[in-house]
């Protein structure tokens, strides 16, 4: 009877710390949520214009993102006002895996040697924006 009794707590702590490992595992396995880092630029009068600054942040940019997975999801595109002002100039937004990557490249020295050409020469709101996970979608339902 002993026997079996033993047996039976070992199986049940066994069971209790495969559930354990198991939902440590999950944990761990969790996506961070996306981010979204937006800009608001506009053409800024006061600041001198200058085409060639404005072509090396083109260019140089992009190059920024690749460490950290950034991807232009909008880079410049027909904005339509719905509700209140259209902005002055353009919307870029750009997609990271994560807030920590995002803030990554905004703080990385590749995008600090490009920085300050966008800050010389143009009018611009850089935001951080934590996104939502996808959500998986059920079958039959709307």
């Amino acid at each position: 009877m002993q026997t079996n009794l033993r047996i039976a707590l070992a199986a049940s702590g066994g069971l209790l710390m495969g559930a354990a490992i198991m939902q440590a595992t999950h944990a761990q396995q969790v996506e961070a949520p996306p981010a979204y880092v937006i800009a608001e630029v506009e053409k800024d009068p006061t600041k001198a214009q200058d085409p060639a600054a404005a072509r090396r942040y083109a260019e140089a940019a992009p190059r920024s993102l690749v460490p950290f997975g950034g991807q232009y999801v909008v880079r410049g595109g027909a904005v339509q006002a719905l509700e209140g002002e259209a902005p002055k100039g353009y919307i870029v937004v750009i997609a990271f895996d994560s807030v920590e990557k995002a803030r990554g490249w905004y703080d990385s020295p590749a995008y600090e040697a490009v920085k300050p050409i966008r800050q010389s020469s143009m009018k611009s709101r850089i935001l951080i924006v934590e996104g939502v996970r996808p959500q998986p979608q059920r079958s039959g339902s709307l």
